[in-house]
């Protein structure tokens, strides 16, 4: 497997994408990682703050009801869950979240994803040589998500939810299904999971009182950080 290279990668504001970023001041330091949301997304806590939401920067992860979305999941917790993290981060997201580089022990974590076969590279425009060559390692290793024979791109299967307005049965877990207009409050979910979805898809943002991203804490926050 080849060795992998630290990545500073630059951002521009891309109107009207799937993945829009603004650019922001760079910044890096130490975090620990508290929670692993998806295969691309983490929250992190520095000095006792409230934790900040980070996506993965360079990759996209299959969304956890994709086939290959928890194992992806599973993977950033065997990597980073509860150890001490370098972040650099290169820019926020239009959901307001950090979009940054995670390195642990020197080492790339989101480069680690796409090289394991449990996310795909999502350069800007596809133009990182090493991410691209780190994807094209993992699909004639077959390894991860590449086994399948046609593996569906998680922005592809995004556009196909959006347009039926729903998620379907998830692959993995056995969840029921979530629907848009259900459900209105925070007390009304059964899981973190749930939450997120009635605040990403169906744009509930009561349930995101304070703005940063993490609905209903008392669902998607370790108990010594709720309000």
């Amino acid at each position: 497997m080849r060795s992998l290279r630290l990545i500073r990668p630059f951002y521009i504001v891309l109107l009207g994408c799937g993945f829009c970023f603004s650019t922001a001041q760079a910044d890096t330091f130490t975090a620990k990682v508290i929670a692993v949301l998806d295969g691309d997304t983490v929250l992190i806590a520095k000095s006792g703050r409230r934790p900040l939401k980070v996506r993965l920067a360079e990759i996209d992860a299959p969304e956890k009801s994709q086939p290959f979305g928890m194992r992806s999941r599973q993977a950033l917790v065997d990597q980073v869950l509860n150890r001490e993290v370098l972040v650099e981060t290169v820019a926020t997201d239009k959901y307001g979240r950090w979009v940054a580089q995670l390195l642990l022990n020197g080492r790339s974590v989101n480069q680690q994803q796409v090289s394991s076969g449990m996310a795909w590279e999502h350069s800007y425009f596809h133009r990182n040589k090493d991410y691209i060559t780190l994807q094209r390692e993992a699909q004639q290793a077959r390894r991860g998500l590449w086994s399948q024979l046609a593996p569906t791109a998680p922005w592809e299967w995004r556009k196909a939810q959006s347009e039926i307005g729903r998620l379907p049965p998830k692959a993995e877990g056995g969840a029921n299904d979530f629907t848009c207009g259900s459900k209105h409050r925070c007390i009304q979910m059964h899981s973190c999971d749930e939450a997120h979805f009635y605040l990403s898809h169906c744009g509930l943002s009561t349930l995101d009182k304070d703005g940063d991203g993490i609905p209903c804490p008392t669902l998607c926050l370790p108990a010594n950080l709720h309000h």
